[in-house]
């Protein structure tokens, strides 16, 4: 039993992709905070609650990804080879939401660090992630066309809270 588990703890790491901009992201947070401490203002138990919950958010937001990637996927799970355009989910809400949870807990990190050096680093982390966002979704162009294209129009990129597509989004009538 405790084999299993670890050959399950072991997949699921294979299979979780840790975004470079984020991870050394949040390196950069603690080493800078260490040798120069830039402390964001406000009231710290304020701070470690709100950096709680942008945490919980982000890893919560990872897992019902993957989860939902895994339940559309037959035979071995390979998060970076798909079978399929999975679209369900918090798929159906933003296009790259594990990239969206991992700037949650990018962002939680340094909150609850009360490190105003995560302002510098989480925009750097977004960009250098958007870069390779844009090259996964030509590939995912390219191995599902018209799906892709459809799929593209309907979901955004990240987020899904555009007054456009709240409105249209919004029975008549």
């Amino acid at each position: 039993m405790i084999r299993r588990m670890i050959r399950r703890a072991v997949a699921l790491y294979e299979n979780l992709p840790l975004p470079a901009g984020s991870v050394v992201g949040v390196v950069a947070i603690v080493v800078l905070d260490r040798v120069r401490p830039t402390p964001l203002p406000g009231p710290r138990g304020l701070q470690r609650a709100a950096g709680a919950a942008a945490l919980a958010a982000g890893c919560a937001l990872n897992v019902w990804a993957l989860r939902e990637r895994r339940r559309r996927t037959t035979g071995e799970f390979q998060l970076e080879q798909p079978q399929s355009l999975v679209t369900t989910g918090p798929y159906a809400l933003s296009r790259h939401p594990m990239y969206v949870g991992w700037w949650l807990i990018h962002l939680g990190v340094g909150v609850v660090r009360g490190s105003a050096w995560m302002v510098a680093t989480l925009p750097v982390a977004v960009l250098v992630e958007h870069l390779g966002v844009l090259a996964e979704e030509r590939g995912l162009g390219r191995e599902f066309g018209d799906e892709f294209a459809d799929y593209r129009e309907r979901v955004p990129r990240y987020l899904a809270w555009s007054w456009r597509r709240m409105s249209a989004a919004r029975p008549t009538s």
